[in-house]
């Protein structure tokens, strides 16, 4: 192999090894991410609904939302949308109601329940990202070069879906 073919096989070894470790820390951040929901519920005494309960809550925000505007807007690892959601309805955290046009959509909304889980999850979120600050983790720049560049992985995973078709 020439010297040119063996770094060019150097740099593929590179980015691959790179890529994969960046999967790999996104798989673990958010299963942290509900890890760390479950342990601020626990700590708060609030044993009802799970962590993938409480992130649905807090991104249907003051929203009214159909299921599937839900799964386009968060990644709920291992769980079924549908089903958290008639479970939150059962337990009074959200109100639904069948779309007039579309019979077959629901649309959901939080409850005063469902709107008080979602503000605890809020002040959690707040604490950690003023302590990513203080304790000098990350500050705004690196925080937004971070989202740029997660951004620009997920255009392009949504570009590779795209073509496939």
């Amino acid at each position: 192999m020439s010297l040119h073919a063996s770094l060019q096989e150097g740099a593929r070894h590179g980015i691959m090894s790179g890529y994969l470790d960046t999967l790999s820390m996104v798989e673990r951040l958010h299963r942290l991410l509900l890890d760390v929901i479950k342990d601020e519920f626990e700590r708060l005494g609030m044993l009802e609904i799970n962590a993938v309960q409480a992130l649905l809550l807090f991104n249907i925000g003051d929203n009214e939302v159909t299921a599937g505007e839900l799964k386009s807007r968060g990644y709920y690892q291992g769980s079924n949308v549908s089903y958290n959601l008639k479970k939150l309805v059962e337990m009074g955290y959200m109100h639904h109601q069948r779309c007039e046009i579309d019979r077959r959509s629901v649309r959901v909304r939080l409850t005063e329940k469902g709107r008080s889980v979602r503000d605890v999850v809020g002040e959690l979120f707040s604490r950690h990202a003023d302590g990513l600050e203080t304790k000098g983790v990350m500050g705004v720049d690196e925080i937004d070069q971070v989202n740029h560049f997660l951004k620009r992985v997920e255009r392009y995973w949504s570009e590779q879906i795209r073509y496939i078709y």
